[in-house]
């Protein structure tokens, strides 16, 4: 069975990143790297979450982005999320934004989700937050998705 990766929006949008500081040029580089690669190891999986956040604003290759996750399953969201991204939210898991980090916490959990990888490091890809995540989800009895960057998944050295 492939690995299940919730693909958050941090991710789409370093696909197509288009500053030039060497650290999002970095970023951008490794992100593609995992996209282009994924081959027969992970299915890739979003929620209408990560499309609502594309779709807002307007920000440069905002169309390619959309287009990049056009073809995902797309997971729904289950009555049973709201209540997560309180419990989250309450317990300082994640901070106050229930359309944001939370959400897709509670996405990547609920659906049991191997991955979730994501550019956001201060609040997810963080080993620091990982503990407290874990504990919070144990208490909720659901699963907790490993937590990391799109680099960390590319299965070589770099």
């Amino acid at each position: 069975m492939l690995s299940r990766v919730y693909v958050e929006t941090s991710v789409v949008s370093f696909y197509h990143e288009v500053r030039t500081e060497p650290d999002m040029i970095a970023r951008r580089d490794w992100t593609r790297k995992f996209w282009d690669g994924i081959g027969d190891e992970y299915t890739l999986l979003i929620s209408p979450a990560v499309i609502e956040e594309l779709e807002q604003g307007d920000f440069p290759n905002q169309q390619l982005m959309l287009d990049l996750v056009s073809t995902l399953t797309v997971l729904p969201v289950d009555q049973m999320i709201g209540p997560i991204v309180d419990f989250y939210i309450m317990n300082m898991v994640m901070p106050n934004d229930p359309k944001g980090d939370a959400l897709h916490l509670a996405l990547a959990s609920y659906h049991k989700c191997d991955f979730l990888p994501t550019w956001n490091c201060k609040h997810r890809a963080n080993a620091n937050k990982f503990g407290h995540i874990r504990q919070t989800n144990d208490k909720l009895g659901l699963y907790t998705p490993l937590l990391v960057t799109p680099m960390e998944l590319l299965g070589e050295p770099l």
